[in-house]
C-alpha cells in the first residue's frame, strides 16, 4: 500500500511500530486491529466512561481511520497497542488535542476489558507522555476522566500526573463532570530520573 499522505481519504493500515516499551509495541492499525477495535468499542463497560454507549463498526472504523491520518499528519493519535510477546491487539493509546483544552497534548487509552488490571494502561501511557515531551517538545501533557472513572484516576497517578483541576465539560450533546490530571516536562523528568 502506498504512503499515507495528508490530503488521503484513506489511510494506509500498514501497522508501523512508532514506540516500544519492555512488553508493548505501540503501531499504527492494521486492517486486522478494525474487528477486535470494533467488539471493543460495543462493549459496554469499555465504554461506560466514553458516553455510556457501544459504538458500531462504521464509527469505531472512522475513530481508527481519523487516528491514523492525524498520525500521519501531525505525529499524534491515538493507536494501537500491541503486545510484543504474542502481537494480540489490547486496544489503542496515545496523544490528541481536544477542544476543551487546545493548548494541552491529552493522553488517553481504552483497553478490551480482558487486559485490564495488566499494567498495559500504564505502560502505554508512560511511554507516550515520554515521547511528548522528549519528540515533540511538549510543556505539559494532561489526561481528562469523568470524575467517577476510579481505574483511569488510577493510571493518571501511576504513570506520574497529578491533579489539576475539576471541570464541567460537554463532548458533543454528552456533558460530564471531569477531573484533570497534569505534567509538566520538568516534572516529568525529574520523577523519572528519582
Amino acid at each position: 500500500m502506498g504512503e499515507t499522505l495528508a490530503n488521503e481519504a484513506h489511510p494506509t493500515w500498514d501497522g508501523r511500530s512508532i514506540l516500544r516499551t519492555e512488553r508493548l509495541n505501540l503501531r499504527t492499525f492494521t486492517e486486522a486491529d478494525l474487528p477486535l477495535y470494533a467488539a471493543l468499542n460495543a462493549d459496554l463497560e469499555v465504554m461506560r466512561f466514553l458516553g455510556g454507549v457501544g459504538l458500531s463498526r462504521e464509527q469505531s472504523d472512522g475513530i481508527a481511520s481519523g487516528a491514523q491520518r492525524s498520525f500521519a499528519t501531525t505525529g499524534i493519535g491515538k493507536i494501537a497497542v500491541e503486545r510484543a510477546s504474542d502481537g494480540a491487539f489490547l486496544g489503542m493509546c496515545g496523544l490528541s488535542v481536544e477542544p476543551w483544552y487546545p493548548d494541552d497534548l491529552e493522553i488517553g487509552w481504552r483497553l478490551a476489558r480482558r487486559h485490564w488490571g495488566h499494567g498495559y494502561a500504564s505502560e502505554a501511557a508512560a511511554a507516550w507522555i515520554g515521547y511528548a515531551f522528549d519528540t515533540l517538545k511538549a510543556p505539559r501533557v494532561i489526561s481528562v476522566t469523568d470524575v467517577p472513572n476510579q481505574r483511569s484516576i488510577a493510571v493518571m497517578q501511576r504513570i506520574g500526573l497529578s491533579l489539576d483541576h475539576y471541570a464541567d465539560l460537554a463532548d458533543g450533546d454528552d456533558a460530564f463532570a471531569a477531573v484533570i490530571y497534569a505534567t509538566n516536562a520538568d516534572t516529568w523528568r525529574s520523577d523519572r530520573s528519582g
